[in-house]
């Protein structure tokens, strides 16, 4: 097999959850970037996914999940960087106090190489981007 050390990017994979809080839904969606390395333990495509829906499944506030997101990820992969981005709509914000169904919430983890190399950060931002959206 060919050395693989080029960026991969996943997503957007569409993640539910609950918030912990006040156990109303969280949904949104999850892009993953990984740069791997010649150890790096590749995952099949569908298994981020699966890990995603599984880190997902229990009640708990985004920024606690998308670290554990991470962790699991670089647990498993190894690679020579990560990055994860969430973006999700919290029901909490929607149906309580202030009402407001427009904000989202949107959160991130790099490591490694994307921690410290600010043009591969951006690049993955950049090719997450949909037509239309903001960078975050």
């Amino acid at each position: 097999m060919s050395q693989l050390n080029e960026l991969m990017i996943v997503g957007p994979i569409r993640v539910r959850s609950a918030c912990s809080h006040h156990l109303c839904p969280i949904m949104g969606e999850v892009w993953i970037g990984v740069l791997p390395n010649a150890d790096s333990a590749l995952i099949g495509l569908s298994k981020y996914a699966r890990l995603c829906d599984w880190i997902m499944s229990r009640p708990q506030i985004q920024e606690e999940a998308i670290v554990m997101l991470a962790d699991e990820l670089e647990c498993r992969i190894q690679p020579d960087g990560l990055a994860v981005v969430m973006e999700a709509s919290h029901f909490c914000m929607h149906w309580r106090g202030v009402k407001d169904d427009g904000s989202l919430m949107t959160n991130s983890v790099m490591r490694g190489a994307f921690l410290e190399d600010a043009a591969l950060r951006r690049e993955f931002l950049s090719l997450r981007q949909k037509p239309g959206r903001n960078a975050s």
